[in-house]
């Protein structure tokens, strides 16, 4: 099966995309946190930013609200239905070629093919045409996923027994053709996150621990509690307050980011 095809199946019949965000713990701590770092470096509205791979568009429906120019991109025709539904400027296509001119934007935000794009030089494809599009001095924001999410994850959810060889694979290659998990997935570490976007040119790059550690709170949580009320101890103060400010204070100290699930990566384009 093609990464297309496997995407098309992956986001149209088995995973919901466009609740993600909103109907876990750890989604709301997610979504949060993307806020805060694209509030940190994106210029002021209604500055054009471009949505490399969006998804059904809950990060631009948030950047539209807030006067932004907003363009969404992503290979899925279901997430770019849903994402023209709530009023997003959406278009199917491939983030290794996209169809927008030259400098056409304040910023780019590069999400799903930082994970989704197995090879580097086909990352890096992406992560070139992203700088294209957007002016110099303009800044382009990406996320991917720690390789020691799994090994953390699933021995907090108690499931690292039985997906053993997957998080071998991942910790050893960065990918397992055995993940049942999530479609054709990539697994960074932080140093290669770096080296990637520095080799794409970019400059001043920064590595941030998007869910930082408190994001590991919140994955226990959904793990063993789901939809089941929460103990005590677990209620006040609110889970998801904790987890957000202890990803915003690990923030403050670089050697934290290891402790991250997710990574945001973010670089500026060369003034010419």
């Amino acid at each position: 099966m093609t990464m297309h095809l496997e995407l098309e199946e992956h986001y149209t019949e088995r995973y919901d995309e466009a609740s993600r965000l909103g109907s876990t713990v750890k989604g709301r701590l997610e979504l949060a946190r993307v806020q805060d770092l694209l509030n940190r470096y994106l210029p002021p509205p209604p500055a054009a930013v471009a949505d490399i791979g969006g998804g059904p568009g809950v990060h631009a429906s948030w950047l539209k609200h807030r006067g932004y120019d907003v363009e969404l991109l992503d290979p899925v025709e279901h997430h770019v239905r849903q994402a023209t539904a709530t009023g997003i400027s959406a278009v199917q296509g491939d983030a290794r070629r996209l169809p927008w001119e030259d400098e056409e934007f304040d910023a780019a935000f590069v999400a799903g093919p930082m994970y989704h794009l197995r090879e580097a030089d086909e990352r890096q494809l992406a992560l070139r045409e992203a700088i294209r599009v957007t002016k110099p001095g303009g800044f382009v924001a990406v996320v991917a996923i720690n390789r020691a999410a799994n090994l953390i994850g699933s021995t907090l959810a108690n499931t690292l027994i039985e997906r053993q060889a997957v998080v071998t694979d991942i910790l050893r290659d960065g990918y397992s053709p055995r993940n049942e998990r999530m479609a054709h997935t990539t697994y960074h570490t932080v140093a290669q996150l770096r080296a990637e976007l520095t080799h794409a040119g970019l400059r001043g790059v920064m590595i941030h621990g998007l869910t930082g550690p408190g994001g590991w709170l919140t994955v226990m949580i959904d793990a063993h509690y789901g939809d089941r009320p929460l103990p005590d101890s677990l209620q006040e103060p609110d889970p998801l307050r904790t987890a957000l400010e202890c990803a915003r204070l690990a923030d403050r100290y670089p050697e934290m980011v290891q402790s991250s699930s997710l990574l945001f990566g973010v670089g500026q384009r060369a003034i010419l």
